[in-house]
């Protein structure tokens, strides 16, 4: 028993003094090593968060190519309706022009009436056709200014990837130039 005694009456002894003692300094080296790492994880962590970033807006960036691409394609259509519809006004009125003059040609009452309302019928037709083209005209009208709001977004967003590349490159020369 007394052994045990002096074991643990000798580590509180000795031991209180060299938990109250204070370390060593450290030497320069060792100084600049942990500022070196600390440096590196602080680069490491920004190069973590900018690739995160750049995968977000890359991933932003696709998805606003397709609606782009979508807004032009639905513009495209409204186009080619726009240019069916006119090329349809205009084979009309030459066929209104064409039964006008068949009709003062005619040599009876019953051609004339026939011509006439040939003309009284395209020219419904292509009243008709005023009203939608008129229609697709303001379709179009709209779809261009969503397809400059789309492609608005995408010129922001591959802006906004510029941007964070610059940011990167101007890190990455800093630490390269803070290392020489």
């Amino acid at each position: 028993m007394t052994r045990s005694f002096v074991l643990a009456f000798s580590l509180l002894v000795f031991s209180s003094p060299a938990l109250g003692q204070a370390t060593p300094a450290e030497s320069p080296t060792l100084q600049a090593m942990l500022a070196e790492i600390r440096q590196l994880r602080q680069d490491l962590q920004t190069s973590a968060i900018a690739a995160r970033r750049a995968q977000i807006l890359i991933y932003r960036l696709h998805v606003q190519e397709a609606a782009v691409a979508r807004a032009s394609q639905r513009l495209d259509e409204a186009k080619s309706s726009a240019e069916q519809l006119r090329a349809r006004t205009k084979y009309q009125e030459i066929q209104i022009k064409q039964y006008e003059t068949l009709k003062n040609r005619a040599e009876n009452a019953a051609q004339r009436q026939q011509f006439e309302d040939a003309i009284f019928e395209l020219k419904a037709q292509t009243e008709a056709l005023a009203v939608e083209e008129q229609e697709v005209h303001m379709k179009e009208t709209e779809l261009e200014q969503q397809s400059r709001i789309e492609q608005a977004k995408l010129d922001q967003l591959q802006d906004e990837l510029d941007r964070l590349d610059r940011a990167v490159m101007n890190a990455a020369l800093h630490t390269a130039s803070s290392h020489q």
